[in-house]
């Protein structure tokens, strides 16, 4: 079976296409409507992934004999009309996600280091050793007995793997969170975990931007936060470039995620580090809603976070991700135009 992934390209100023990556090659799908119909299949899709995902279980098996054939290369047509990644433009690969989830506070070094050690017990006289040892008993605790806790992020803010991030002029703490992004391909309510990952079509990889200084509300502070003021800036969630199917990575917790800014690695965990893995998160999630395909589950972003370091994006940085299997994204960052 050739691994294959999808992807949504398009050639210049022409319009955006659903694209299948495999054998370091990119063939746009509707160059194999020749192949397909030689073999007696179709595509059940109007032309997108998020199409293509709507009908994921017939069509990750069709797309699976384009696959091979191009690697393979015993399809002269599907040869001549794959094409080099870089005479591409790549969009975010499900262009774009129905709705959108996000995990908050699950990666418990990321939890420990970066709230309990700077903000929990700094008034209870506590040394740092002491401090990280009772936020490491209450992430476990959290782990055994506790559930995830969710927010949403506007479809807006959803960007391309190589195109800008673009800082508003108001903000000061712009701060980058690479993720997991998990895209799920059937319809999802009410799934234990033991079934979950049945319902994903694929893997992504996100970065869920975040502006720090509006997380909490300061002039409303009973209200908690605030994702939308904090979370929903247009291009703040660069995605992509590959969505990669569930059949080729065995085991969602065992990816490595790399951030590095401008050359230097900021963030570099394993995804066994999640306090709630993949498959509690959807359990989880569709006991609250519905889960479509095409829908988006941002997974949470491990240790390294700018608030770490007190360093924020800022115009001219470099932001690249990768994930184990998944690829690299990269993205530069602007200012917003006055």
């Amino acid at each position: 079976m050739t691994p294959f992934s999808l992807a949504t390209c398009s050639v210049g100023s022409g319009p955006p296409f659903a694209a299948l990556a495999a054998a370091d090659r990119v063939l746009p799908l509707p160059a194999a409507a020749g192949f397909l119909q030689r073999q007696g299949l179709s595509l059940a899709t109007n032309g997108s992934v998020l199409d293509l995902l709507q009908q994921w279980p017939h069509n990750f098996s069709v797309l699976q004999r384009v696959a091979d054939a191009l690697a393979s290369a015993t399809e002269s047509d599907l040869e001549h009309a794959a094409v080099a990644p870089g005479e591409l433009r790549f969009h975010p690969p499900v262009n774009l996600p129905r709705q959108i989830f996000c995990s908050g506070a699950n990666y418990k070094q990321h939890v420990v280091q970066l709230f309990v050690a700077q903000t929990y017990y700094k008034n209870e006289g506590l040394s740092l050793e002491e401090r990280l040892a009772a936020g490491t008993k209450m992430m476990d605790e959290r782990a055994a007995h506790g559930t995830p806790f969710f927010f949403c992020k506007a479809q807006s803010t959803v960007t391309g793997p190589f195109d800008p991030i673009i800082l508003p002029t108001d903000v000061t703490q712009p701060d980058w969170e690479l993720e997991l992004g998990v895209v799920i391909g059937k319809p999802a309510r009410r799934v234990s975990r033991e079934q979950a990952l049945d319902y994903v079509a694929g893997y992504v990889i996100v970065n869920d931007i975040t502006s720090r200084e509006r997380v909490n509300r300061q002039d409303l502070k009973e209200l908690g936060m605030d994702w939308v003021a904090s979370k929903c800036a247009p291009t703040y969630l660069p995605m992509g470039p590959f969505l990669v199917p569930s059949a080729f990575v065995p085991d969602p917790q065992s990816l490595r995620i790399t951030l590095e800014l401008n050359g230097q690695t900021m963030q570099d965990e394993s995804t066994a580090d999640m306090i709630f893995g993949v498959a509690r998160l959807i359990e989880t999630l569709s006991t609250f809603c519905l889960l479509q395909p095409g829908d988006l589950i941002c997974t949470g972003s491990p240790a390294g976070n700018g608030m770490h370091y007190g360093r924020f994006l800022r115009p001219g940085d470099i932001v690249s991700g990768t994930i184990t299997g998944l690829g690299t994204q990269k993205n530069p960052c602007v200012a917003e135009a006055e």
